[in-house]
C-alpha cells in the first residue's frame, strides 16, 4: 500500500464499519454518546473529511513541526529575551499559557469521545488525529512556560489554573466543560470543531502570533503557528457533521448548538485575546485591533462559512457584532481593577498616545471607558492607589462566570438580566447568557459563581484575605501589581492627556 498513490487505498483503510453480531447496535454507540438526533448510519458512512491523512504522513509531518517549535525556543533560551521583555508582554503570556495549556488536554477527552463513539469512519479517523493533536498542544505549551518558571514564579500557573478555584479559572473551565465535555460526539464535534475551532481560534493564534512576532519572540509565535497548523486540520470535523445533520432534517438543533459554543468562547476569548492585543502589546508593536481581526476572521469569514452550509447567522448576531466593540474594555478595566486575585499582572497602559489609538479603533473610546481611567488616574495621581483596587468581588454572570458589565452607545449599561427559577434568582450580564440557561437550567441551576460562594457560606468569613486564599491567588499573586507599576500615570505629566477632568476626585 505504501506505493500506491492514497487516493488508491484511503477510503476503503478508513471504512471500519461493521454489523455487529454479540451485541445491540446501541450497545456499541449508546445514542446518548453517540447520536441522539437518530440519524442512520448510511447516512453517517457518507461523512467526507475534506482533510485527508494517513498516519504515517501525520507522524512525519508532526514531528517536523515539533523539530521547528524546540529548535527555536532552544536558540532564544541563550539570550536573555525574556528577562528583558515587555513586562505586560509577559503577563499575557501567563494568561495564555493559564488558560490554554491544560484546556488543551481536556480537549483530548473530547476528541477521545468522537474516536470511541461517532458513526461516522472517517470522523472516527480524524478524531483521532485531533485527539494526538491536543495531546501535542497540552505538552508542548506546559513544557515552554516550565523554563520561565525560575524567572517569574507566576508561570506555575500554566500547571495551577485549572486545578485552583479562581474565578478567572472557573470562567474558563465553565465554559469549555459545557462546550467540550458534558456533550455526545455529535453536539460536542459541532460546538468544538465548528463553533469555536472554525469560528474563534484563529483570533487566538493568528493574532497573538502576529504580535509576538513583532515584539521579537519567536519562540511563542511559532509555537503558536505550529499549534494553528493542527487546529486548522482538525477544526475541519465539524463541517461534515454539520452537512449531515442539515440534510437529514436537524439543522435546528444543529444551529442551536453553534449559537450556544460561539456566543461562550467569545465571551472568554475577548478576555484572552482582546485584552492583551489593544491594551498590553506595546503601541508600537501592535499588528492591528482586536475589533479588525474579529470582523475579518468572524464578521467574514465565518459568517460566510456559516451561510454556505444552509445555518443561519445566531440570533443575536448584531447583540455580538456591539459586543466585539465592548465586552473586552469592559473586562479590562475590572480584571485591572481586581488584578490581586489574577495570576498575572494586568496594566492599565492607558497613556496618551495608547487612548489616542484606542479612540481611533473604538470612537466614543474616551467619552465613556476613558472616564473610568480618569478618576483611577486621578486617585493615583493624588496618592491613593489603594483606591485602584476592587475590594471584593463584583457580580457575576450565572452563566459566563464573568463580571457583569456592558456599555450602550456613550453610556454605561451594567445591568443584570435576571430570572427566577425554583425559588433562587440567578443573574446575567446578558440576553443571550439568559437565553443559554432558560433553554437547559437542569445543566446550568446548581452552580455556583465566585459572589455566590461568598454569600451562601462556602467562604466564611468572606474578607478579602479569606477569598484570596480560597481562590489561590494569594500563592503567587504579586500583591495586585500593574505590570508597568503605574509608569503610564507618569505619561500625564509629560503629554497633555485627551481626557475630560474629573471633579471631586
Amino acid at each position: 500500500m505504501a506505493l500506491l498513490e492514497r487516493s488508491a487505498w484511503y477510503d476503503i483503510a478508513r471504512d471500519t464499519n461493521w454489523t455487529p453480531k454479540y451485541v445491540d447496535a446501541d450497545e456499541l454507540f449508546p445514542p446518548d454518546q453517540s447520536d441522539p438526533y437518530g440519524i442512520p448510519v448510511s447516512e453517517w458512512e457518507k461523512f467526507d473529511e475534506p482533510y485527508k491523512v494517513s498516519y504515517r504522513e501525520y507522524v512525519s509531518v508532526q514531528r517536523e513541526k515539533d523539530a521547528g517549535a524546540y529548535s527555536v525556543k532552544a536558540a532564544l533560551a541563550r539570550s536573555s529575551y525574556y528577562e528583558d521583555a515587555d513586562p505586560a508582554y509577559l503577563s499575557m503570556l501567563k494568561l495564555h499559557y493559564g488558560a490554554i495549556a491544560l484546556s488543551e488536554y481536556a480537549a483530548c477527552q473530547s476528541d477521545a469521545r468522537m474516536t470511541r463513539f461517532s458513526k461516522a469512519p472517517g470522523m472516527r479517523n480524524m478524531a483521532t488525529f485531533g485527539m494526538l493533536d491536543e495531546l501535542r498542544h497540552g505538552q508542548i505549551q506546559l513544557y515552554f512556560p516550565h523554563q520561565l518558571v525560575s524567572l517569574d514564579r507566576q508561570f506555575d500557573w500554566a500547571h495551577q489554573a485549572h486545578h485552583s478555584k479562581n474565578w478567572a479559572a472557573i470562567a474558563g473551565r465553565h465554559a469549555l466543560d459545557d462546550v467540550m465535555m458534558t456533550r455526545d460526539a455529535v453536539t460536542t464535534s459541532i460546538m468544538l470543531n465548528f463553533a469555536f475551532e472554525t469560528g474563534l481560534t484563529n483570533i487566538q493564534m493568528i493574532g497573538l502570533s502576529a504580535d509576538a512576532a513583532n515584539m521579537g519572540d519567536y519562540t511563542f509565535s511559532n509555537l503558536i503557528t505550529s499549534i494553528q497548523s493542527d487546529e486548522a486540520r482538525h477544526a475541519q470535523i465539524g463541517t461534515p457533521v454539520l452537512e449531515i445533520m442539515v440534510k437529514n432534517g436537524r439543522k435546528a438543533e444543529a444551529q442551536q448548538a453553534v449559537d450556544i459554543a460561539f456566543w461562550r468562547i467569545h465571551r472568554i476569548f475577548a478576555i484572552l485575546t482582546g485584552i492583551p492585543m489593544d491594551y498590553w502589546i506595546p503601541l508600537e508593536k501592535r499588528d492591528r485591533s482586536f475589533k479588525e481581526y474579529m470582523t475579518e476572521f468572524v464578521g467574514e469569514q465565518f459568517e460566510r462559512q456559516l451561510l454556505d452550509l444552509g445555518l443561519e447567522r445566531p440570533w443575536y448576531w448584531d447583540i455580538f457584532l456591539e459586543d466585539v466593540g465592548v465586552h473586552h474594555h469592559c473586562q479590562a478595566a475590572a480584571t485591572w481593577a481586581w488584578r490581586n486575585t489574577l495570576w498575572w499582572n494586568p496594566t492599565g497602559n492607558v497613556g496618551p498616545r495608547e487612548r489616542a489609538w484606542l479612540e481611533e479603533k473604538y470612537p466614543g473610546w474616551n467619552d465613556t471607558f476613558g472616564m473610568y481611567w480618569d478618576v483611577m488616574i486621578e486617585n493615583i495621581r493624588a496618592g491613593h492607589p489603594e483606591k485602584s483596587e476592587a475590594i471584593g468581588m463584583p457580580a457575576m454572570c450565572n452563566m459566563c462566570q464573568i463580571p457583569i458589565s456592558n456599555k450602550g452607545g456613550t453610556v454605561w449599561e451594567a445591568r443584570a438580566h435576571q430570572l427566577e427559577h425554583e425559588g433562587r434568582l440567578y443573574s446575567f450580564c446578558s440576553t443571550v447568557c439568559k437565553w443559554i440557561f432558560e433553554l437547559e437550567p437542569d445543566r446550568y441551576k446548581t452552580f455556583n459563581t465566585i459572589a455566590d460562594r461568598m454569600y451562601n457560606g462556602e467562604i466564611s468569613p468572606n474578607t478579602p484575605e479569606n477569598i484570596l486564599q480560597y481562590m489561590g491567588a494569594g500563592v503567587i499573586s504579586q500583591g495586585g501589581r500593574d505590570a508597568h507599576d503605574l509608569a503610564w500615570v507618569k505619561a500625564y505629566d509629560e503629554v497633555e492627556a485627551p481626557r475630560t477632568p474629573i471633579a471631586g476626585t
